[in-house]
């Protein structure tokens, strides 16, 4: 009888990543877009022997959900790899700001004033300013974080001229019930009345969609790492 870990397909990193990046490539050009749209292979709960084989194929931007899952697995692989780009893309607690900062190179999930807040007081004090994205919660779903969208704009406002904070875009994650086209195309439109140039929308199941309304990156973990792993 084979045992369980026997019975685990492990996936071929780099071939998956091959293939999600020319699906990647055929909806970029398919919706006839003239700039590149980048790839954040999310390895939240999966381990270095998942994560590595990624690097080794020369993949270099990451998404983990959990500051204190990051923290567990990054300063070494990026001591080995130091030109990765980390994103965080989970909700952050106030009091994981300091990690935050000091770990990520963008931060893509500010959603409320005291986390705003707590940021920026970090970036003060560490010297360091990752990239930041607003999280909206184009479903206004009660479980999910994110600012409402009829106050995106005064939440853009107030973290750019209040807080300083260098927001390059905005970050959504559509209700799995929910045509994605309408959250997408809702992102889209706040994102340029307000002079913003990068979305993050898109995941492994309708990243393709995304592409198409206009999203600068996608997040991809399934198509890419497989199953998520157990902790």
């Amino acid at each position: 009888m084979s045992s369980q870990t026997d019975a685990i397909a492990i996936p071929d990193i780099a071939a998956n990543l091959a293939a999600v990046r020319a699906r990647i490539r055929a909806a970029a050009v398919g919706a006839a877009r003239g700039a590149a749209v980048s790839l954040v292979a999310v390895s939240k709960t999966h381990g270095e022997d998942r994560i590595r084989p990624a690097l080794e194929a020369g993949h270099r931007v990451f998404g983990e959900n959990r500051v204190q899952e990051a923290e567990t697995k990054w300063p070494a692989l990026k001591a080995d790899f130091a030109d990765v780009r980390l994103h965080l893309i989970g909700p952050l607690q106030t009091n994981k700001a300091r990690v935050a900062v000091g770990l990520a190179d963008v931060i893509e999930t500010i959603d409320r004033p005291k986390l705003a807040r707590a940021v920026a007081a970090e970036m003060d004090r560490a010297g360091r300013r990752p990239d930041c994205f607003i999280e909206v919660n184009t479903g206004e779903e009660p479980q999910k974080h994110g600012v409402a969208p009829n106050q995106a704009d005064d939440f853009v406002r107030a973290c750019r001229d209040e807080y300083q904070l260098p927001i390059i875009g905005l970050m959504c994650v559509p209700p799995l019930n929910e045509e994605p086209s309408l959250h997408f195309a809702l992102l889209r439109k706040i994102a340029e009345r307000n002079g913003l140039a990068h979305l993050s929308m898109g995941m492994s199941h309708d990243f393709e969609i995304a592409i198409a309304f206009g999203a600068s990156q996608v997040r991809v973990g399934t198509a890419i790492f497989g199953g998520r792993e157990a902790r």
